[in-house]
């Protein structure tokens, strides 16, 4: 026994000797009322005080004035009275005012009754680890609040299933959903009713659960049922263990940015197919204009041996078909003089709606009887300025190419209405202004027309008729006059159902004439000087005739003062032939 009063004594000794000489701790014993009664070396490093300087004082010396007032002391000796022991973290006093953030463990102390006698005080210091838990808790505040304030992004978090767990300000913005609409919904709802059925939403996490990341592109829904084209990275989030823990999303609205790609891609293709058609335009009227010179030569030789061998039958016969072959050829001159828009024209102030209705009986005679034809024009209709008998032509030959469309029947519309071309449509167009215009639209419920046809429907001699059934000018001849008159000309169309043709002239704001009847004018031979300008010999030398000899009558058709393609034979009073 004595041996084992001597091991406690020496146990007790030693106790009281680490206790006095730990410095990461403060270890103080307290009485029943919380009076300090012992201090060691780790009450010193952390409070300050020495032993003579703290022994005998009230614990909630220790506390901040703040906890006092409180009893935040007392309360915690009675915690730990009642339950043996009390843990509790808070602010601690130092000697000199200053405080720092302690972790402590008030432990009961009780006599051989059971009573509480008194209590042993652990303090720690652990304002460091609560600077770093702080830090940590203010990154992740910040972090959310650099989430939450970003409204160019939809940012948001789901499962492994695809269930939207949080919900940033940026998503409410774009897709419309407040959080609590959202969160716990699949996110499946953003699709469309398509992209779900072909399984979409499903097919993009396994993609990116089995990448680490997928991104792609598509058509998403908003909350009111809008659609809006979105960039979407998902990125597979994992914990550390490598087990799959949810996705982050991130979509972007980009509807803006595409329409901006749509509205170049088409300006890029309206401004080749704009060159193509001028180029091939000044090719085709540089060719036009020698053919046609080569075809007043023969013309006018051909009346030439007419009024002298036109006696014999047999060189009349011969001489008519050659005339017939010449005036084909005059024919397909001013076609594409016209698609060149180097055709003379004779621009008046009209109000479309009366011409269209002069030419309701020749619509109908040159489409037939198995063709419903509609004509609609809108009220208060405006003026524009335009050559009336080339317009005339435009919706003749537009009415032809719909019947040789529609060879089972079907209907045609023609339509009269005001148009307004914004900056918007224009944008895409380098060569057609915004503003007012007067809108022609032809339309037809035929065969219709492929991409492919739609793109070169314009182009000179580009037909998809049979061989011998059109030369492919009417529409380039159209093409042509428009633009020579300052407007614009559309085609839509699609296989199947039909074909639209969209003029669009610029408005007047003129008052409207009507046009004058031709007058029928009689040739009277007389003594009359005829000065004639051509600077091509060969013309030239067809249409003047030595006076000397025994000369023909000069050519009806060559009474031309000038080229013949600035002007026309009527130019000098004579009929055309």
């Amino acid at each position: 026994m004595p041996n084992t009063r001597q091991a406690v004594g020496a146990i007790q000794n030693w106790w009281d000797k680490w206790v006095a000489s730990v410095s990461d701790y403060s270890i103080h014993a307290l009485s029943g009322e919380g009076r300090i009664l012992t201090w060691n070396a780790g009450g010193t490093a952390a409070y300050g005080y020495e032993p003579d300087e703290i022994i005998g004082q009230m614990a909630e010396i220790l506390y901040t004035e703040d906890d006092r007032q409180k009893g935040t002391p007392w309360a915690a000796l009675e915690a730990a009275r009642k339950a043996g022991r009390h843990s509790t973290e808070g602010w601690q006093t130092l000697k000199d005012g200053t405080t720092f953030w302690g972790s402590e463990l008030i432990t009961a102390v009780h006599a051989d009754g059971g009573e509480v006698v008194g209590f042993v005080s652990i303090v720690r210091d652990i304002s460091d680890n609560r600077a770093a838990h702080g830090a940590v808790v203010e990154s992740e505040r910040r972090f959310r609040m650099l989430v939450d304030g970003v409204t160019d992004y939809a940012i948001f978090m789901l499962s492994p299933e695809g269930v939207v767990t949080n919900w940033n300000s940026g998503a409410r913005h774009i897709k419309g959903y407040v959080a609590e609409e959202i969160v716990g919904s699949h996110f499946s709802r953003f699709f469309t009713p398509d992209d779900v059925a072909a399984r979409e939403p499903q097919r993009e996490l396994t993609a990116a659960a089995r990448d680490g990341r997928y991104e792609t592109e598509g058509w998403r829904v908003r909350k009111d049922g809008t659609p809006f084209w979105a960039h979407v990275v998902i990125d597979a989030i994992r914990d550390e263990n490598g087990a799959l823990a949810g996705f982050a999303k991130i979509t972007r609205d980009v509807t803006t940015r595409m329409e901006a790609d749509r509205i170049l891609e088409e300006t890029r293709k309206a401004l080749f197919q704009s060159q193509k058609m001028e180029a091939v335009g000044k090719l085709t009227g540089g060719v036009a204009h020698d053919f046609n010179n080569v075809l007043q030569v023969l013309r006018g030789n051909l009346e030439l041996l007419e009024s002298r061998h036109g006696r014999d039958v047999w060189t009349r016969e011969r001489l008519d078909r050659a005339a017939d072959a010449v005036d084909r050829g005059a024919k397909l001159a001013s076609q594409l003089l016209a698609f060149a828009r180097r055709q003379p024209l004779q621009p008046v102030v009209i109000n479309p709606a009366p011409a269209l209705r002069r030419m309701d009986d020749l619509l109908r005679r040159a489409i037939g009887e198995d063709i419903e034809v509609e004509t609609i024009v809108a009220g208060g209709l405006w003026n524009t300025l335009v050559d009336i008998h080339q317009l005339e032509n435009v919706i003749l030959n537009l009415a032809i190419n719909a019947r040789d469309a529609m060879p089972d029947g079907g209907k045609l519309t023609i339509e009269l209405a005001n148009a307004m071309l914004d900056d918007h449509y224009a944008a895409g167009l380098p060569d057609v202004p915004a503003g007012q215009y007067v809108m022609l639209a032809v339309t037809d419920t035929g065969t219709g027309m492929p991409p492919d046809v739609l793109e070169r429907a314009f182009d000179p001699f580009f037909t998809t008729k049979p061989e011998g059934a059109g030369t492919g000018l009417g529409l380039s001849m159209a093409y042509g006059f428009i633009k020579q008159s300052g407007g614009h000309i559309r085609i839509y169309g699609e296989i199947g159902h039909g074909t639209t043709v969209k003029i669009y002239l610029p408005r007047s704001t003129e008052t409207a004439i009507e046009p004058p009847p031709r007058p029928t004018v009689r040739l009277l031979g007389g003594k009359e000087t005829i000065l004639v300008v051509e600077d091509d010999l060969k013309v030239q030398s067809t249409t003047v005739v030595d006076t000397l000899s025994t000369p023909p009558p000069l050519p009806a058709s060559r009474c031309a003062l000038f080229r013949s393609t600035e002007r026309s034979p009527s130019s000098c009073g004579l009929p055309d032939r």
